[in-house]
């Protein structure tokens, strides 16, 4: 059964992410777009640096190929912004990444995005796997890639350089060249390299990198950024006196940054700077967007400038939707994933790597010194994260006692009220607050809180570990 989660249909090469369900899968968004009249628009295709993602781009234009709907594949290893971006350009009502993301090496995958380029959200997820169901027992025809290509059914196309120049007209180009700045960057093995260091060197920064070679086992580490994942980075910046180091997940559509002084910037510290740079030095007015397990310093910030933040659920469909509803200027979560008004309506490393640069470019400060200002102003979050694995007996007990039975433990501080609109969210009455929720991604049960010390978050979470048996 392929189901999806809050980041498309995620599974294991050779378990469940094999020929057969990428066929399968595709066959069944074809025969969706026959049934609402949108198959002559076409459709296009891009794929990651991940182990079989070319090939099964190929199955898949094979299947439109043999629907009889037109298809292009983007005739590079390509980040998933580029794809959603062309969705958008070419005004498609679909379009597919073959990536896993930020997933394990052993992990494949497939993202839909619909048209203007966001997010496949809940409902057309769901309605797809109801199609899924009904294509499973059904034929599905194909027609092999070099006679699809022979026919014009399916042809390559090149939009990086389209991409490429939309970024370039977003940000400041002339404040970046005159700062001189000398950044690192480390693509993780991922499709980050080419778009990130071509608008660098264009706006005459002095960029080197690392870990730029394909490796369909990303270095034996997870392709997501963190401190752990970025050590090397970290220690680039430092050696080489770099002014910022730049990361970007597998797909990069997730960011990670070093600052000037080498520490890693959590996602929360990306998301508030860019939202405070946003507001304060470019004079921009707009809400901002965050999950439910985003920092809620964003709030304070918003409430300063006259503004609201508004929180969704998990998965950035959620956010990019909420944006459209509200005209949010800028949308994102903890994991490293943000979206700025006027570009595409999903995440985009490359662009907000862009925009951080600029940042230091036009205010003249470091990255260090802006977040000392920020905490000056409105004070310090600290966050603790944690992740526990479990079997399917111990999920269905925590489910229960969490989710059903709605059984909490006795915290240290004041419970002001609870949410179970995505997992179980307890705010406290001193602005902190706690989770716990299943990742829709991968089997993993999570708990973020953020309170005014660690010393304080990870006793509460400690509380909940405990509580909950883990």
């Amino acid at each position: 059964m392929i189901q999806f989660g809050t980041g498309g249909w995620r599974a294991v090469i050779g378990d469940e992410f094999t020929k057969a369900n990428v066929q399968l899968l595709t066959h069944a968004l074809a025969r969706k777009m026959q049934d609402e009249g949108k198959a002559e628009a076409g459709f296009v295709i891009g794929y990651d640096r991940r182990f079989l993602s070319e090939e099964a781009a190929k199955w898949a234009a094979e299947v439109m190929a043999g629907c009889g709907i037109p298809c292009a594949i983007i005739h590079r290893e390509s980040p998933t912004p580029l794809i959603m971006y062309t969705v958008m350009r070419l005004g498609l009502p679909y379009g597919m990444a073959v990536t896993a993301s930020h997933n394990p090496a052993i992990y494949n995958g497939i993202k839909v995005f619909m048209e203007g380029g966001r997010d496949a959200d809940e409902v057309f997820t769901s309605e797809l796997e109801g199609y899924i169901r009904m294509a499973e027992s059904r034929e599905r025809p194909i027609v092999e890639l070099p006679e699809a290509l022979a026919q014009g059914l399916v042809e390559y196309i090149d939009p990086m350089n389209e991409y490429i120049d939309n970024i370039m007209e977003a940000v400041d180009m002339k404040a970046i060249r005159e700062a001189g700045l000398h950044i690192a960057l480390d693509p993780m093995y991922g499709v980050s390299q080419t778009a990130l260091q071509t608008i660098l060197l264009t706006a005459r920064c002095g960029v080197e990198v690392i870990h730029e070679r394909r490796d369909a086992l990303f270095g034996g580490r997870l392709p997501a950024p963190s401190e752990k994942t970025l050590a090397g980075l970290i220690n680039f910046v430092i050696e080489h006196h770099c002014d910022l180091g730049i990361a970007t997940d597998g797909d990069a559509d997730r960011l990670g940054v070093i600052d000037d002084t080498g520490e890693f910037l959590h996602p929360n510290k990306i998301l508030v700077l860019l939202y405070y740079y946003l507001l304060k030095y470019k004079g921009w007015k707009g809400s901002a967007v965050r999950n439910i397990a985003t920092t809620h310093l964003l709030d304070r910030i918003a409430a300063s400038f006259g503004e609201q933040c508004y929180e969704v659920p998990v998965g950035f469909k959620y956010v990019s939707g909420k944006m459209l509803e509200t005209g949010a200027i800028i949308g994102g979560e903890s994991s490293g994933g943000l979206t700025v008004r006027g570009h595409i309506q999903g995440k985009d490393g490359i662009y907000a790597g862009s925009l951080l640069v600029e940042m230091v470019a036009k205010t003249g400060r470091s990255l260090s010194q802006l977040w000392q200002e920020i905490e000056q102003q409105y004070g310090r979050c600290e966050m603790a994260e944690r992740d526990y694995r479990f079997s399917q007996a111990k999920k269905a007990e925590i489910y229960t006692q969490l989710l059903e039975d709605k059984l909490l433990p006795t915290f240290a501080h004041e419970v002001d009220r609870v949410s179970y609109q995505d997992g179980c969210k307890v705010y406290f009455a001193n602005g902190g607050w706690i989770i716990a929720r299943f990742s829709g991604t991968e089997p993993l049960l999570r708990i973020f809180c953020e309170m005014p010390t660690m010393r304080e978050a990870d006793a509460e979470a400690d509380c909940m570990q405990q509580f909950l048996g883990l």
